[in-house]
């Protein structure tokens, strides 16, 4: 019996993609695999809020809070003083944060979700975007095996950092089954709790620049005069470097139109995106996009960016943008809501498109990768 240990800091902490990833591949995991041990790391448990579903597994955490951690990592890397003494017992490591602490004797899988940093650096922090075009080479080459969520990921990783093509192994990430279409009950309950008007388009993830968020709002202020009663429903926590958003939404006179939640609960999800007459995601870069696909699981249907993985996940289900092009996303905008027709086809094609990522077979390959690994020597950079 082996003893793989995942990183649930995203999880822990509410990190939206990466959280969900790490919780959803983890469970699956545990389901699938009835031989081996799962252990759960995070930092800074203080903070923490440790799902229940999550609070069976055997945990490791240390203290330190996320910019100190990073550190440490970063600290050990350079100076090469293994950290396997913080995981004592655990065979491999799969690091899903974007961050992989220096081992010598502990196998490792680190999940690249992308590499937005490099693309658009504009949109991160200084401090770090510093890190990551510090350390990311760095983490690749010193972990055993690399998962990328996307064959875009993988060229991406390939293209900037000459990482064999061998030791990428492209896994989806999946849909949980709870996003299905709900009855109109479960979609009245959550009008009344978040205070959702009758019509609306929705967005879901973080406020942030990479989410290309003003021109959704320009777009979505040039489809007003179009089409009355329609409101903007923004779900999801603030990010950074949001001030430029809300300084537009001023701007445009959007703010009796616009409806913000904040962060809602997974359960309340279905029935938002059940309730939605539309899903917008005009994101500039995504190493996934998994909303995109929650949202069809849903019934609703999707305008999402041309951009990054979000051709190679939506398919012809959605109606593909130029996300910088504010015209061309009303259009897309208006069409969807105005011809139901093709409303009715994105519906359909969307379900079904959904279907075919699951978590139980991300699973399986992640557990491939898994076995893989620890056949392998481990040799650390």
């Amino acid at each position: 019996m082996a003893r793989f240990c995942l990183d649930l800091s995203p999880a822990v902490h509410q990190h939206a993609g990466l959280g969900r990833y790490a919780q959803e591949l983890l469970l699956a995991l545990a389901a699938a695999d009835g031989q081996n041990e799962y252990v759960v790391f995070y930092n800074n448990p203080a903070a923490a809020r440790v799902d229940p579903s999550l609070e069976r597994f055997p945990k490791i955490t240390t203290p330190l809070s996320y910019k100190p951690w990073r550190l440490s990592a970063m600290l050990a890397h350079f100076t090469r003083i293994p950290q396997d003494h913080l995981f004592s017992g655990v065979d491999l490591f799969h690091a899903t944060d974007h961050l992989l602490p220096y081992f010598r004797r502990v196998k490792s899988v680190f999940t690249l979700h992308d590499l937005i940093f490099l693309f658009h650096p504009e949109t991160h922090k200084p401090l770090n975007r510093w890190f990551l075009t510090l350390m990311m080479p760095r983490f690749l080459r010193a972990a055993d095996a690399i998962i990328a969520v996307s064959e875009c990921t993988k060229r991406d990783a390939i293209r900037f950092y000459g990482i064999p093509e061998e030791k990428i192994t492209v896994i989806y990430e999946g849909v949980n089954p709870r996003f299905r279409p709900v009855g109109p009950e479960a979609m009245a309950a959550v009008r009344a709790r978040y205070g959702l008007p009758e019509h609306f388009i929705l967005y879901v993830g973080t406020i942030e620049p990479r989410k290309n968020l003003t021109v959704l709002l320009e777009a979505f202020s040039n489809l007003q005069s179009a089409i009355c009663n329609l409101h903007l429903v923004f779900v999801g926590k603030k990010g950074w470097l949001y001030e430029g958003f809300f300084h537009r939404l001023r701007e445009l006179g959007l703010e009796d139109r616009v409806i913000f939640t904040g962060y809602v609960p997974d359960e309340d999800l279905p029935a938002i995106y059940s309730a939605a007459d539309l899903f917008v995601f005009p994101s500039l870069y995504e190493g996934f996009g998994l909303p995109v696909l929650e949202a069809m699981a849903c019934g609703t249907p999707v305008v999402c960016s041309n951009t990054s993985s979000l051709p190679e996940v939506a398919g012809d289900a959605a109606l593909l943008v130029d996300p910088t092009d504010v015209r061309a996303l009303a259009g897309a905008m208006e069409r969807a809501l105005r011809d139901e027709i093709l409303w009715a086809t994105l519906r359909a094609m969307g379900m079904e498109k959904a279907r075919q990522f699951t978590w139980e077979e991300a699973a399986q390959k992640t557990l491939t990768v898994y076995r893989r690994v620890g056949r392998t020597q481990h040799e650390p950079e």
